[in-house]
């Protein structure tokens, strides 16, 4: 009997991370999703970097530090003394999604901010969770007397009011107002590894069909459909991103999943004569 000794390509093992719920490594993972772009990414030397991040941390933690101060040390490190922050310019590049550019530049945007200092945080023993709030994610940790809620891109707590401030215009273009408000703890909620991961993704799908790169479209929403297969969005939009690079069978079956399921989908019929096309092209 022989045995393989190649490592699995990439899809494979993304799909290996995140097949559990209860042990999802949610940094390797989020590292990972770079490998939709650049397949010999090293996602050893991410973890590494990160590891060598927290035992320097916790030398500057005491056994007997009350959470506050763990807290307050995490921020110093993090946001003053390595210096990450926000990406300011050219926000909307892929590479403030991948984990390697972020510990990089030191520059990102809140999600991929929020997974290596959530890393950080759970590594000194705080209880801490991202918090898939509406336009920009956010953090939360419990502490002895209540709850804090951060933004990652500079570590600073928020108000109820900044909360709300921020709110407000997703609640005005959903129609979320009035009598169908919903109570601010709703959209305060823990979010699971694989809803962070998913999140990741769809905004890396946005980015490169924002960019017309049809296969970063369709590398990335590999990853988006196996961390949820019945995403009938992400089937959609990788069944148009094949056709659009001559994938006509690959695309026939994503788009008829998506007929299939989609009953009620404002895009039904200009899905329907997509796929009519395609069809014709392929006979």
């Amino acid at each position: 009997m022989s045995f393989s000794t190649q490592a699995p390509l990439p899809l494979a093992y993304f799909a290996s991370l995140v097949e559990s719920d209860d042990s999802l490594p949610l940094l390797e993972a989020a590292a990972a999703l770079a490998q939709a772009d650049d397949e010999r990414l090293d996602l050893q030397a991410v973890l590494t970097l990160v590891d060598s991040m927290l035992a320097k941390l916790k030398r500057r933690v005491a056994a007997d530090t009350s959470t506050l101060n763990k807290l307050r040390t995490l921020n110093s490190y993090f946001y003053k003394e390595l210096g990450f922050g926000a990406a300011v310019n050219d926000y909307y590049s892929p590479a403030n999604s991948y984990m390697h550019h972020v510990l990089a530049s030191r520059r990102g945007i809140p999600i991929s901010l929020a997974v290596l200092w959530l890393e950080l945080a759970q590594g000194l023993g705080l209880n801490a969770r991202g918090v898939g709030f509406p336009g920009h994610f956010l953090m939360k940790v419990t502490l002895p007397k209540g709850q804090v809620v951060i933004d990652p891109m500079t570590g600073a707590s928020l108000s109820r009011e900044d909360l709300l401030e921020r709110l407000e215009p997703f609640r005005r273009k959903s129609g979320l107002e009035g009598d169908f408000e919903m109570p601010l703890g709703l959209y305060l909620q823990a979010a699971s590894g694989r809803e962070i991961l998913l999140r990741m993704c769809r905004n890396l799908k946005e980015i490169h069909a924002a960019n017309g790169d049809a296969q970063a479209v369709v590398s990335i929403t590999d990853r988006a459909l196996v961390l949820a297969p019945d995403g009938l969005a992400d089937r959609r939009d990788r069944g148009l991103a094949l056709a659009e690079l001559g994938r006509t069978a690959e695309a026939m079956a994503d788009l008829q999943r998506y007929l299939q399921s989609a009953d009620d989908a404002y895009d039904r019929d200009a899905i329907a004569d997509v796929l009519a096309q395609l069809r014709r092209v392929g006979h």
